[in-house]
């Protein structure tokens, strides 16, 4: 089956599975193809799909990761600061690593919101809709929002990481308090202690809780630098971290912390 074949596969089996979208038409085009069905997997609640649905989805988001390049994490250059932490700028979903950090909220489910630029809603695109339905069970048995500054971790499915570790940070909506900071800080070391009990070497952070969640993006770093450096002191066991930034902005900030 062609690419344009699976899309348009893919999108006719969710449009029947979701009727309240039946009456929207089929775009022409692989971008707008794709970002159509990027938008039925956002909004698609986490119920079971058939296994021919997700052999053709599987096939066709391994060909969309390939083509937006992988990036292996030991292909990069370590800081000054220590061997084992490692600037990149880029997209977390192209890295090739044991784990990468989803900034993920309360619910565990990831963004509803069709191609939201959050990193939550890219995440959970590009690894299928198994992963909502994998977030779904866990949040099943646990039996309440997931706490802030706690972890879980899921495969990565189709992204080329192994494993995805998603994490709820903060939620800034007013002055910065010191609890703020500790319960950031517990992300990062959640994410650390999971990945030594999953005997992960390479883990890849986002900038958590610096997005739509309005942690001030320099106390934020200083935190994450900070609880890292602490961790690796006392676990030789993590190999690689890996802190990953999108903007200029971010890369700038991290850089002049790990130079010091």
């Amino acid at each position: 089956m062609k690419k344009e074949e699976q899309a348009r596969f893919l999108i006719q089996s969710l449009l029947k599975d979701m009727p309240e979208y039946s009456g929207m038409e089929m775009p022409e085009g692989e971008a707008e193809q794709w970002r159509f069905l990027r938008s039925l997997m956002n909004v698609r609640p986490p119920r079971p799909v058939s296994q021919s649905f997700l052999e053709v989805q599987n096939a066709y988001l391994s060909e969309i990761v390939k083509q937006r390049g992988i990036v292996d994490c030991h292909s990069l250059t370590p800081s000054r600061l220590d061997g084992r932490i490692f600037l990149w700028q880029g997209d977390i979903t192209r890295l090739k690593a044991d784990a990468v950090v989803n900034a993920a909220n309360s619910a565990l489910l990831g963004c509803f919101l069709p191609c939201h630029t959050c990193i939550d809603n890219m995440i959970h695109s590009l690894a299928g809709v198994q992963l909502r339905l994998e977030c779904n069970e866990i949040m099943r048995r646990q039996g309440h929002e997931e706490p802030t500054g706690a972890a879980k971790i899921t495969p990565g499915y189709n992204l080329p990481c192994r494993y995805i570790l998603h994490t709820v940070g903060p939620i800034i909506s007013g002055p910065l308090r010191r609890r703020d900071c500790e319960q950031l800080s517990d992300c990062y070391r959640s994410c650390l202690e999971l990945a030594v009990e999953n005997h992960l070497e390479s883990i890849a952070f986002c900038c958590i809780s610096t997005g739509v969640f309005h942690f001030p993006r320099e106390m934020a770093a200083e935190i994450a630098v900070q609880t890292v450096c602490r961790f690796l002191e006392k676990n030789s066991s993590v190999k690689q971290v890996i802190f990953n930034v999108f903007s200029d902005k971010d890369k700038e900030i991290y850089k002049e912390l790990l130079e010091k």
